[in-house]
């Protein structure tokens, strides 16, 4: 079994719904060929980004399908599983079988049972998968350091997203699990991450999901490439004139850390369609703050892009 490596932004493209809100995959076809082309270093189809919560077994397998189909090996392909048993095992499955390079496991839904429960629901997926693994320590499903010194004895428990936000409790997985596994993957999960990857960066966690590529890659790649090359000046103007604005927007009302990307894409002239309830779309003055902090926030990319090439 290959365990994926990533290079690049990891890029969590939104599910695009027509008119008649199904699933467009020819629309999600340009969206992740757009991505990659852009210079993601992973594609993670159906995840939080893309809506699994909202996605039926048949859709999510069809979204995943379409994301290997057009990455075409040229990236990672990681794609989101979870929810109950069955329906875990079945789109664990649904990977394997469309040639994911990996599943990213996201919380089950509701409940949360004690540790052993818990990895029973992974050592199942996982099982069911026989891929590498990324587990999200988020919600119901929360990993103590002595839980993932058990899970990772299997090889393909390969990676751990944190989108709690407890950054020492983060730091007392990375210790855990570093002792015996020296390469594991650590991710930043967080909504909109680039804003707390300073904080995650300094325990050890390089890597982090970023729903803006989604929306607009230049700025992304404007800001990732200022956190590899230690440019701390550009990072933090980055920082303070868009993802700072732009996470004041977003919380103005619960679930707009997808809202947002896809209102972002449709101002692109990107046909993208809306959310699925219970997630709402912005009003149109939120749009408009949205349209803004854009033109800014590229405006600043391309300065910066164009300072670190000359």
């Amino acid at each position: 079994m290959t365990t994926p490596t990533f290079d690049g932004v990891l890029f969590f493209p939104v599910t695009p719904f027509d008119e008649r809100g199904e699933v467009d995959e020819d629309l999600l076809q340009e969206h992740v060929s757009s991505g990659v082309r852009a210079g993601a270093g992973g594609v993670f189809p159906a995840c939080g980004t893309g809506e699994f919560h909202a996605l039926s077994a048949r859709e999510a397998a069809s979204v995943t399908a379409v994301a290997v189909e057009t990455v075409a090996g040229r990236v990672p392909v990681i794609s989101g599983v979870g929810g109950s048993i069955p329906n875990a095992i079945a789109a664990a499955r649904s990977a394997k079988q469309s040639g994911s390079d990996g599943i990213l496991l996201l919380p089950p839904y509701l409940v949360a049972g004690p540790e052993a429960g818990l990895r029973a629901y992974v050592e199942a997926v996982v099982d069911a998968a026989d891929l590498p693994v990324i587990l999200y320590n988020r919600g119901t499903a929360r990993y103590s350091p002595s839980l993932m010194r058990t899970l990772v004895a299997d090889q393909r428990v390969m990676g751990f997203k944190d989108g709690v936000g407890d950054v020492a409790a983060a730091q007392e997985v990375v210790a855990a699990v570093t002792v015996t596994q020296p390469d594991f993957a650590f991710f930043n999960g967080l909504l909109t991450a680039e804003l707390s990857q300073g904080a995650y960066a300094g325990i050890g966690i390089r890597l982090y999901s970023s729903a803006v590529f989604a929306m607009a890659p230049e700025i992304a790649t404007a800001y990732y490439r200022a956190y590899q090359e230690g440019r701390e000046d550009d990072r933090l103007r980055l920082l303070r004139e868009f993802y700072g604005p732009l996470v004041a927007l977003r919380d103005e009302t619960p679930g707009f850390g997808v809202s947002l990307i896809k209102a972002g894409l449709r101002l692109s002239g990107i046909p993208v369609g809306g959310v699925r309830a219970p997630l709402v779309d912005p009003s149109a003055e939120q749009e408009r703050r949205l349209a803004a902090l854009l033109r800014h926030g590229r405006t600043v990319a391309a300065e910066q892009l164009s300072a670190a090439a000359a």
